[in-house]
């Protein structure tokens, strides 16, 4: 677990993507007075030799910093980051590399706070006498030092930092970059960032990462993307195409949380740069992609080609119910739940559209009032102007009387006008002349 030393890949080109990021979070947070506390959870040494056995082995530097390093066309935002680098390297050759404590130390104010934390017992030994020499030499020269605005703590990271969000001035950057020797390292990092922006969501988060053929590394990314965070960034940079064995780092990215507005115009102009100076094949390429939490929103991806698309956010879809329920799709009338659509008479089928619905309430609406009508008595009878038609009677007495017809008595023994006598009594009737039958009362 505790394997991993950083001072083997010291100034490859995935530090010179870390720093230069780094450099670019620091100059934007320098630009308010309120001082901000700077948090380190993998901190390394800070300073590497790179005449050292550990870096001289692969000499990774080589495809980072080495060709960068006697350029004179750098832009100038990449050139900030050569030159800090060169300021520890009075003497003009390059022999060592800083770290991203020693970064920090250099980019921020006197008054800002520096959180440094490191769990392999010999790297933080080391870290902690570097700082101790540059307090020392601050002090012969008559410079304030940070005394206690500098803490360095061996131990967790992940863990160390919740203690320290928020910050008393509401400002912080974090920088999170663990060596991802275990798979659990993929987790644990968006754990902690979950967590972190639960206690402070208007911080600033940094997270370096390696892009690798595992499943874990590849989608380390979009897991990333779906953190509550307000915006996000990433960058990627690939110097050559990965191998059949899939071993090797041939690529790394920046995934930062709550970014800066600044840093995508720059990364524009220098990605580019770094491709055609550190790429070996034609393999090398950069990607830049930014947006918000995915919820459906829209995120831009630019590729080395200077190609922008809009890939459209992994958001939950409405379910395309029927209209039965309370969620319906745009356009669909509201149909009460347990009943479906009538058809169309032209025999379409049920659609949810709009068009349709407003169809057949139209014909429901018109076949309700034809017959409503048509039950509704004639109050507006003319015999001038229709002679031939009789008026249709509002109540039973008002029936015409037929000649010769004398009222039966039904059961109730009310009579029934306009009904011939029969001869014979029906059921329920009483013989003519009889009288009035009585009606039986039901117990």
């Amino acid at each position: 677990m505790l394997s991993y030393r950083h001072a083997f890949h010291a100034g490859n080109h995935a530090d010179v993507l870390k720093h230069f990021v780094q450099v670019q979070l620091h100059q934007y947070m320098n630009q308010k007075d309120t001082a901000y506390t700077y948090i380190d959870t993998h901190s390394g040494a800070g300073v590497y030799a790179l005449d050292s056995s550990f870096a001289s082995k692969n000499a990774e530097f080589d495809t980072g910093i080495g060709p960068l390093w006697s350029r004179t066309d750098l832009p100038p935002a990449l050139a900030e980051y050569v030159d800090l680098v060169k300021g520890m390297n009075p003497s003009g050759k390059m022999r060592y590399y800083p770290g991203s404590p020693w970064v920090a130390d250099q980019m921020t104010r006197p008054d800002d706070r520096l959180r440094l934390f490191e769990l392999h017992p010999a790297d933080s030994k080391i870290l902690a006498d570097n700082f101790r020499k540059a307090e020392a030499h601050k002090a012969e020269q008559g410079e304030r030092t940070r005394g206690r605005r500098v803490m360095i703590e061996r131990g967790d990271g992940f863990l160390s930092m919740k203690a320290l969000l928020p910050p008393p001035s509401r400002r912080a950057l974090v920088l999170i970059d663990p060596p991802y020797e275990m798979k659990d390292d993929y987790r644990k990092v968006k754990d902690a960032l979950e967590e972190a922006l639960g206690r402070f969501p208007t911080g600033m988060f940094a997270v370096w990462y390696p892009v690798l053929q595992r499943m874990e590394s590849r989608q380390f990314a979009d897991r990333l993307k779906r953190l509550p965070a307000k915006e996000w960034l990433n960058v990627t940079l690939t110097v050559s195409t990965p191998g059949p064995d899939g071993f090797g780092l041939h690529s790394s990215g920046m995934f930062i949380l709550n970014p800066p507005y600044t840093l995508e115009p720059l990364l524009r102009e220098v990605m580019p740069y770094l491709v055609k100076v550190l790429g070996k094949d034609a393999g090398a390429s950069f990607v830049i992609e930014r947006g918000t939490q995915v919820t459906g929103a829209a995120t831009a991806r630019v590729g080395a080609g200077g190609t922008t698309r809009q890939p459209v956010g992994n958001a939950r879809r409405a379910s395309p119910l029927s209209g039965t329920g309370s969620l319906r799709l745009p356009g669909q009338a509201a149909v009460p739940p347990g009943r479906a659509l009538p058809e169309a008479a032209s025999g379409e089928a049920k659609r949810p559209d709009g068009a349709a619905a407003a169809k057949v309430n139209a014909a429901s609406r018109a076949k309700r009032f034809s017959r409503a009508e048509s039950e509704r008595p004639d109050e507006r009878f003319d015999p001038a102007r229709d002679p031939g038609k009789a008026p249709r009677a509002r109540y039973a007495d008002e029936r015409p009387k037929v000649p010769g017809a004398r009222p039966e008595r039904a059961a109730s023994g009310r009579p029934s006008a306009g009904r011939p006598a029969s001869g014979r009594p029906t059921a329920g009737q009483a013989p003519a002349g009889t009288g009035p039958a009585r009606s039986r009362k039901r117990g």
